[in-house]
């Protein structure tokens, strides 16, 4: 994958140095803006979330933003789809959140490239394990149950943080990849965009041969760990036949290799690039058996 984003660079060391800049009180959660340390010169954007009723410490969940203009708004209920508000719908099942704002939306102004970056996904993922630092620095969370959610965007943010990162103990990607070999009938140009990862284009020419990674090898990188995915039938970006080639791949690790085949469960619904009321309640369930 390092290839590709560049290598990641190292923030250990570095305090979350979290700044409150509003707090608001909801009916069964505080709602802070807050920013937070990702690296030298770069405080992110951010809400999070905290229950109310909190009587130990809770799990906690990163949770990411699709492609839109609001950013980390849409996740927590104050814009956008209400099909994505799931900080909000997390945070009212008793989890402590996590809603950083992606790099060009939101209130994100950082530019990766000006800064040494290759790609913005390898970014993306320096901030995101961040957000996990900031969630374990907090006397709310147990810093040993931690997982990430998000769609379409925060869907592939999901997998690629959770790749590099442990911590990350559980995963919902919603509409949030397929095969690189079925993306576009093969064409990787739109997985070479700004916000992702230009070297896709300029040294591997766009073509799934010869990339160096896929995502069959993300999934089971990530086994045995706990993994949700939500793959409708008309998804228009992620194609979903190449979602079952990409479970077909991890599931004999995850059955064969550690005795875990429950931990992977993909669904399917007839529905478009969307993730649907059904399909959350059972997202949550899932990570509910697996995290509280």
């Amino acid at each position: 994958m390092q290839l590709v984003m560049g290598e990641r660079p190292e923030t250990t060391g570095l305090a979350p140095a979290i700044v409150t800049l509003e707090s608001e009180e909801k009916p069964v959660f505080t709602r802070r803006k807050i920013t937070y340390l990702s690296e030298r010169g770069d405080d992110v954007p951010a809400y999070l979330l905290i229950p109310k009723t909190l009587k130990r410490r809770a799990p906690a969940m990163l949770c990411l933003h699709q492609t839109i203009k609001t950013g980390k708004d849409e996740p927590v209920g104050l814009e956008g789809n209400a099909n994505l508000h799931y900080a909000k719908e997390l945070a009212e099942r008793g989890y402590v959140c996590i809603v950083p704002d992606y790099p060009y939306l939101g209130e994100n102004e950082f530019d990766p490239y000006q800064h040494g970056y290759v790609s913005c996904t390898m970014k993306g993922i320096v901030n995101h394990m961040r957000a996990v630092d900031v969630l374990q620095s907090l006397s709310e969370v147990d810093p040993t149950r931690i997982g990430s959610i998000g769609h379409s965007l925060g869907g592939h943010n999901t997998l690629f943080v959770a790749a590099f990162d442990q911590r990350v103990k559980a995963m919902v990607t919603s509409c949030g990849f397929t095969s690189m070999r079925k993306y576009d009938n093969g064409n990787l140009a739109g997985w070479a965009g700004k916000r992702y990862m230009p070297r896709i284009a300029g040294q591997y020419g766009n073509d799934p041969v010869l990339m160096p990674f896929d995502f069959p090898h993300i999934l089971v990188a990530l086994a045995p760990r706990p993994l949700f995915i939500n793959a409708p039938l008309h998804d228009s970006n992620f194609e979903v036949s190449g979602v079952r080639d990409c479970v077909d791949a991890a599931m004999p690790v995850y059955d064969t290799v550690f005795r875990a085949k429950e931990r992977l469960v993909a669904i399917y619904p007839d529905a478009g690039h969307e993730f649907p009321p059904r399909i959350r309640a059972a997202a949550y369930e899932f990570l509910d058996k697996w995290l509280k």
